[in-house]
């Protein structure tokens, strides 16, 4: 190991090799680790090159992009994980019995390390690297990761050239570091490829919801991005969300997200985390455009709905014909989490003029998404009495102060043709009256 001096104004800096750093691990420890694109995979493979001398190691994330090597069979009597939020490289172990999902609001994670309820040893994280002042940037996702680094008892960071330079809540500063290991790898890319027919005309449906001046929560992914696209014509559009992705730069280079708006932050992109390519990375780089801030201020529904016309835009892996919403499980089956969507949908719907809106394809793999009931063992995420419009690509409900016979009727006429006769009959069965077949 070896120390390196900054400047007058900061302290030294340990330097070593990620093999040295890793040393520090212990059998039984919980351990963090960065999220979504900031996962520090150099050393997450140092770690789990020390299986053979390690067991019962509890590992706590957010969702992480790129390979998770130590949910890996071969490593269940050494490494538990414990997702937050589970995504693809999770999804095997935690169906298999290597990996556990923690129900949570996103708002909440924060709580858990604060208030030592989940006490951490080791934190691993990724930073940019140092300016001359000693500051780091966490980059792409600070999110829980401050709470994380504060319950720790030992930090390790992974400097990385090509980490962007982030600001906000984002600067972290060496002298809160134990040891860091100088690796430089590119960070995990995303792409959704182009948007299908159905994409595009969900996002134009949910554009059309969109009004001028709005404040807008959207996720990552192809529907996300189709709305996106079809902002064109919009003027003044403000963001304040969890997460973004690629299709915010063409709209802030047309001068149409502005943030004029915002009540708070005016005039900035706020957020807690981001996935994207490479051009993203760069567009975030030292811009004082984009303010990322701890996951407990950007989802806290008091904070949300200041803003006003706040649309929130999220999605569903089914709903049932009175609105329930289930977007973490399929059945029994974990699939993503219970992420940020109700602190969205319920900070949208007190918003002034503000929307909720669930947006999703009406069928996948052959079956329609709006069912007569949720599958059994799925989980309801957005309760029915917080739905209001509901987009596909046969058009939009609007459910608020419906009564459950229009309810069904409204998410019946925007599902599949195909079945809709078929809803009809359940409906029919369920409620009795026979006007539900109308539209």
């Amino acid at each position: 190991m070896k120390s390196l001096f900054l400047n007058k104004k900061t302290k030294y800096m340990l330097i070593t090799t990620a093999q040295k750093a890793l040393e520090n691990v212990k059998s039984g420890n919980k351990i963090f680790i960065h999220s979504v694109s900031a996962v520090p995979h150099h050393l997450v493979n140092a770690l789990v090159a020390r299986a053979d001398s390690l067991k019962g190691i509890e590992i706590y994330h957010l969702h992480t992009e790129g390979d998770a090597p130590y949910t890996n069979p071969e490593y269940a009597e050494v490494f538990h994980t414990n997702a937050f939020f589970i995504a693809k490289n999770t999804r095997k172990a935690i169906a298999e019995g290597r990996g556990s999902y923690i129900p949570v609001f996103l708002s909440d994670i924060p709580k858990l390390f604060n208030q030592n309820i989940i006490k951490l040893n080791i934190a691993l994280i990724s930073v940019s690297v140092p300016d001359k002042s000693g500051f780091c940037s966490l980059g792409t996702s600070v999110d829980a990761t401050l709470a994380a680094i504060d319950s720790a008892d030992i930090v390790i960071a992974q400097i990385n050239k090509f980490m962007p330079r982030t600001l906000g809540d984002s600067q972290i500063h060496t002298n809160r570091i134990n040891y860091f290991v100088p690796f430089d790898e590119p960070l995990q890319e995303v792409s959704w490829g182009e948007p299908t027919d159905e994409h595009k005309r969900i996002g134009s449906l949910v554009a059309s919801l969109v009004d001028d001046g709005a404040t807008l929560q959207m996720g990552i992914g192809s529907i996300p991005n189709a709305v996106l696209a079809a902002l064109g014509n919009h003027k003044d559009l403000g963001i304040h969300t969890e997460m973004f992705s690629d299709g915010i730069i063409p709209l802030v280079e047309k001068g149409i997200i502005t943030g004029k708006y915002k009540k708070i932050n005016q005039g900035k992109i706020v957020a807690t985390f981001m996935c994207g390519s490479r051009k993203l990375y760069d567009f975030v780089d030292d811009n004082p455009l984009v303010t990322m801030r701890r996951v407990d201020y950007v989802n806290d529904t008091s904070i949300i709905r200041q803003n006003t016309k706040v649309t929130a835009i999220n999605s569903a892996i089914e709903i049932d014909i009175t609105g329930q919403v289930c977007a973490d499980s399929i059945g029994y089956n974990m699939y993503s989490g219970v992420g940020g969507q109700m602190d969205f949908i319920r900070g949208a719907e007190l918003s002034e003029g503000g929307k909720p809106i669930i947006a999703l394809n009406a069928t996948s793999k052959g079956m329609s998404k709006i069912v007569s009931h949720l599958k059994e063992g799925a989980g309801v995420v957005t309760t029915r009495a917080n739905v209001h419009y509901v987009v596909t690509e046969f058009g939009i409900a609007n459910l608020f102060g419906k009564n459950l016979v229009e309810r069904a009727r409204e998410l019946i006429r925007i599902a599949h043709p195909d079945y809709q006769e078929e809803l009809c009959r359940s409906a029919y069965e369920r409620f009795g009256q026979h006007r539900l077949i109308s539209f």
